[in-house]
């Protein structure tokens, strides 16, 4: 059965380093990769652009593709988005179909301070996006947790819904969103760091002009 893969964040806005890296996922995995625009972040500030603006642009950003879809379901519930929660709920809908979460290497390697993290083990498989060559080093806590986990092959994924950890040497891209607010409040457009489908409507990237 084809994985359902899903790739979280604020999306404050959507960029190509985004993009590039969940579409290279798909392709490692053969999986289909949902994009879930968080809520309220539980380790971060709250996003500038509402829930709705960040939505339009993710959808413009998305437009002509197949294998990126959005999935709106960490907006559409109250409270914090904490990620267990999430895949808790689409493993009740999707039954035994393997489950993917992406999440970069430092993320990765933070994993323990997340709320209920050892249930992530029975609800998901973990992509973890890094770059070609390099490791890292986790805390001895996670360290025994991922053990016997780990698995270098995509087939190793299609056999059980969850439980196993896979690393997908995917191409960062240097893109800082936070350095495309800093453009985009200074009356600049950032042209080939942003999806050129943002930039056919002034009003999607209004927010972060103000």
């Amino acid at each position: 059965m084809k994985p359902l893969a899903l790739f979280g964040g604020t999306f404050d806005p959507v960029h190509l380093g985004h993009l590039s890296v969940a579409w290279e996922a798909a392709e490692l995995l053969d999986a289909e990769v949902r994009l879930l625009p968080a809520s309220i972040p539980p380790h971060r500030q709250p996003p500038i652009a509402s829930a709705a603006q960040r939505v339009a642009i993710l959808r413009a950003a998305l437009q002509g593709q197949s294998r990126l879809s959005l999935d709106t379901r960490e907006l559409d519930r109250a409270g914090p988005s904490f990620t267990v929660d999430t895949l808790t709920g689409l493993r009740a809908e999707q039954g035994a179909r393997p489950l993917v979460l992406l999440i970069g290497a430092d993320a990765f390697s933070n994993l323990a301070s997340w709320d209920r993290w050892r249930e992530l083990f029975e609800v998901a498989h973990i992509g973890v996006l890094s770059r070609p060559g390099v490791s890292s080093i986790l805390p001895p806590e996670l360290e025994e947790a991922v053990t016997g986990r780990r698995v270098t092959t995509a087939d190793a994924l299609r056999d059980q819904p969850a439980g196993r950890v896979i690393e997908l040497a995917v191409t960062p891209l240097e893109i800082s969103a936070t350095r495309i607010r800093e453009l985009l409040a200074a009356g600049r457009d950032p042209r080939y760091l942003l999806p050129c489908g943002v930039f056919d409507d002034p009003a999607l990237l209004a927010p972060y002009r103000q």
